[in-house]
């Protein structure tokens, strides 16, 4: 009998990761519906969670973003 040594929810989390996070290499966000106030520009992460992650390992909140336009 072979027994893995990987729990079946690491499987799980990897292939949740991959369906619901998205890279982008040219992306503006906004923290306003106005889009006057800029928080980023640039290569963004959207993480499956909703947190933002900047090329500097920096990460934006949710309720900081109001919107993300992709270029």
């Amino acid at each position: 009998m072979v027994v893995s040594t990987d729990s079946p929810l690491t499987y799980l989390r990897e292939r949740f990761d991959e369906l619901f996070e998205h890279e982008y290499d040219d992306a503006v966000v906004y923290a306003d519906f106005e889009q006057e106030t800029v928080l980023h520009e640039g290569p963004v992460r959207v993480l499956a969670t909703g947190w933002v992650e900047l090329p500097s390992g920096r990460l934006l909140s949710p309720e900081a973003v109001h919107h993300i336009d992709t270029v």
